[in-house]
């Protein structure tokens, strides 16, 4: 006789009831060792403790939730609820993919009905699946198949919940005990897998509770197939009493996972909780920040699913979006086609190959951008890498470990082949970058640019501009770059040629591209078909100064557009305004900050700009771990509006242009910037601030109680033999130091005694250090009958040429 399936059940609840007490301690326990109250833990030790730590808290929960169903079931209305079985199986899918992608197990769910609706109770059934998906997977072999189908029952009114494996199977004889309470086949035991025998005697309980039952044959590929028939609902069937009528959701596809993919789902998810809303992901990670790669490659970040971590620990792994975020993850997934009259995506299974339609009713393009690879001869050589993934940086670092990657060529000197340069500086690599254009880092001006090179150069770091890459030799691995300047040795280069928009599904699908090539969208996220919704490195946006099209693949801007992107199609309303490139990295103790447009694009966009270049450092001089910054500011001449400021040095210089960008959003001028009410204490800042420093001289410049000149326009007089005073006020002592060559030496402190020995007909330009006591000499000889006198601008430390 069959043991009484409620008795069961409320003994598997006793069991949890006691377990519980003991793995709570447990788990205390454990906390205290991993919060070192016991004493120093070793990184070894403390990850396997982490993992112990894991399954208890795992089986804690599995105790909480026996015990609630249980609880439940004993409450008759409660097995009135509907329950959507292919959303079930689609999320008891995403809790198990990463241990079947680790085994390489194909793990499949499909669905012969559309509205697969049973009576029930969900907790429950989630249970009974999950408890059949963690035995077809105990028992299956690695590269093995498992299937969760859904069909119509053979009985009127019924449906089906079928899962299979390829794994050791169950006997005819022993198809009806395995559901009694510890009994374990004797395939099952020898094969040594733990198990306690009350897995499948609870979904028995639950099972039979609902009204339904459950039977186990032969799979089509040898092994297990148990079969669960549940009482079907209608999904748009009458409430029962006391029950609210069920709405039909919303059905949100989000296509990509990585940046504003997963910003997009959160918010629906928190304004519609009842909303649908599943990522569709190529990848098998989700949710990562490509920003830390760096430093996963040097070792700062100690393993890869720190990036995918929330600011609480939580890993943002599919479990997580499942139980915390109620989001489906379909991960190793790639979609292929949007059919926007039927509002359908064609998806295709990674492992499987088979392709099947998903429905939405908002869909979201965030599919990020593709790195270029550029067409030169012996590309596809190995230890060839680009840096656009958490793959990219395991090869890397996998290389890097090795000890034979001494010898790196970057091709690119943006801000990709910039930031991976101190991660590979660390470990000790001989880096050289490849730049074809006149200077890294095109989001700098040239000057400024400058002395980032020339910062990177005294750390080792071999920088070439102007300088074409024409071929990579070697046989199977690279061992050479021919470029035009001639032949470098190197044992691994990676590709920093920056990315483009990918937009491939967007262009077969008929919605606007923009002038960039990006997707084109509206304030809010929109594209042309006003039910799909773009975000992030695929999307096109708009400079908040130019007002033209601009593309700016940030991680920031991605998730402030993915979180647009989803108030929007839930109905509210917000607004992207558009961006102003505001952007940071370090680089060897070096800050590299920015925002607006540089002096080369404001000339481009017709502005007559006057600029200001001012170094100092970032908190008062008597503060032994001050630090120079070099700023500089572009304004609008006509408005005295500020349009844009770079700041580079081991400096605190991205708090600097954090205030500038905020000023150029609100249109600021440099009167207003210059009288804000800044923080000052002498460890944070100086008295007056960098930034207010830089106005006031932008202030002078514009009222004309000040004259500068740019050190290439110096530069260029000076390589034309042009007929002016360089005028040195520093001391003896630094000026024999160094100085600038037909440079006259005169201290400030003898100026005004000695001004008479200088021409009076002729242009000076007095320069110092820093360009303060050149200002203050150039008052001196103003006030002397001089007319003609400028300052040099930023002084000798921003000279970013050679002679001095």
């Amino acid at each position: 006789m069959s043991p009484d399936p409620t008795k069961s059940l409320q003994v598997a609840a006793l069991v949890a009831h006691q377990l519980k007490e003991p793995i709570t301690a447990a788990i205390m326990m454990l906390q205290t060792m991993l919060n070192e109250y016991t004493g120093t833990i070793p990184l070894q030790q403390r990850q396997i403790l982490e993992r112990i730590l894991s399954r208890c808290d795992d089986s804690l929960q599995t105790a909480k939730r026996i015990m609630s169903i249980v609880k439940a079931i004993d409450q008759p209305e409660t097995l009135r609820e509907r329950v959507d079985l292919l959303t079930l199986a689609h999320q008891v899918r995403v809790r198990y993919a990463d241990q079947a992608f680790q085994r390489r197990i194909d793990l499949m769910v499909h669905s012969e009905i559309d509205n697969p609706w049973v009576r029930g109770f969900e907790p429950a059934f989630r249970e009974v699946l999950e408890a059949l998906v963690h035995n077809a997977l105990k028992y299956s072999p690695d590269h093995g198949r498992i299937r969760i189908r859904v069909t119509k029952g053979e009985a009127s009114e019924t449906t089906t919940l079928a899962v299979e494996d390829s794994g050791i199977g169950i006997l005819e004889a022993d198809r009806t005990k395995v559901f009694e309470p510890f009994y374990r086949t004797s395939s099952a035991e020898s094969t040594s897998r733990p198990g306690t025998g009350l897995g499948l005697t609870l979904v028995k309980a639950v099972v039979e509770a609902a009204g339904g039952h459950v039977t186990v044959t032969d799979s089509e590929w040898g092994g297990a197939k148990f079969l669960v028939t549940l009482t079907s609902s209608s999904q748009e069937a009458e409430p029962t009493r006391g029950e609210i009528k069920m709405i039909k959701p919303m059905k949100v596809v989000i296509i990509g996972g990585v940046a504003a993919g997963p910003k997009v789902a959160s918010k629906v998810v928190r304004l519609m909780p009842n909303a649908e809303v599943a990522i569709v992901e190529k990848g098998r990670l989700l949710s990562y920040a490509g920003c830390g790669l760096p430093f996963y490659i040097s070792g700062i970040v100690k393993h890869h699913t720190e990036l995918m971590s929330s600011p609480l620990g939580d890993t943002r792994d599919p479990v997580f979006f499942q139980n915390i975020k109620n989001v489906q993850i379909l991960n190793q997934t790639e979609a292929l086609e949007i059919d926007r009259h039927h509002k359908r995506i064609r998806i295709r299974e990674r492992f499987s190959d088979r392709d099947s339609w998903l429905e939405y009713n908002k869909l979201v393009l965030a599919t990020g951008a593709t790195p270029i690879i550029p067409e030169i001869k012996g590309i596809h050589l190995k230890n060839i890498f680009t840096l656009h993934g958490v793959s990219d940086a395991e090869g890397i670092r996998a290389l890097l470990e090795t000890g034979r990657a001494n010898d790196v060529i970057i091709l690119g000197g943006g801000l990709i082949g910039i930031e991976i340069t101190e991660a590979l500086v660390r470990k000790g690599c001989r880096v050289t970058i490849l730049e074809k254009q006149r200077q890294i880092l095109p989001l700098l001006d040239w000057e400024i640019a400058k002395l980032v090179e020339r910062h990177l150069e005294t750390q080792g770091v071999k920088v070439l501009t102007n300088t074409t890459t024409e071929e990579f030799q070697g046989t199977e691995k690279v061992n050479a770059v021919l470029t035009d300047q001639g032949l470098l040795p190197t044992n691994m280069i990676i590709v920093g040629a920056g990315v483009r928009p990918n937009v491939v599904l967007a262009e077969k699908a008929g919605l606007q591209l923009g002038a960039t090539g990006a997707i084109s969208v509206n304030e809010c996220q929109q594209t042309s078909d006003p039910d799909i919704y773009a975000a992030g490195d695929c999307t096109e946006t708009i400079n908040l100064i130019t007002g033209k099209p601009a593309y700016v693949p940030l991680g920031s801007n991605a998730n402030r557009q993915g979180r647009v992107a989803a108030v929007n199609l839930c109905g509210r309303k917000e607004c992207f305004q558009g961006v102003l490139g505001s952007t940071a990295c370090k680089v060897l103790d070096y800050t590299i900050a920015r925002t607006g447009i540089t002096e080369a694009e404001a000339q481009r966009n017709g502005y007559e700009v006057i600029c200001v270049l001012v170094p100092g450092p970032d908190k008062e001089h008597f503060i032994p771990d001050a630090k120079q910054i070099y700023m500089k500011l572009i304004v609008d001449r006509q408005t005295r509006r500020l349009l844009g400021a770079q700041a580079v040095g081991p400096g605190n210089a991205d708090k600097r242009i954090d205030v500038a960008a905020m000023a150029i959003y609100n249109r600021m001028t440099v009167d207003q910037l210059a009288n804000m009410d800044l923080c000052y204490a002498p460890q944070f800042s100086l008295v007056m601030d960098n930034i207010i420093t830089a106005c006031n001289i932008a202030r002078n410049k514009l009222d004309g109680s000040m004259a500068g000149i740019s050190p290439m326009e110096l530069h260029e007089k000076m390589q034309k033999d042009e007929d002016f005073i360089l005028l040195d006020v520093r001391t003896p002592t630094e000026y024999e130091q160094k100085h600038l060559p037909k440079s006259i030496h005169i201290p400030l402190g003898s100026l005004r005694q000695r001004c008479r020995e200088l021409p009076q007909d002729k242009e000076i330009v007095t320069l110092c250090n820093f360009s303060l006591r050149g200002y203050e000499a150039q008052l001196i000889l103003r006030a002397a009958g001089f007319q003609n006198v400028r300052v040099l601008d930023g002084g000798l430390v921003m000279w970013p040429f050679e002679e001095y």
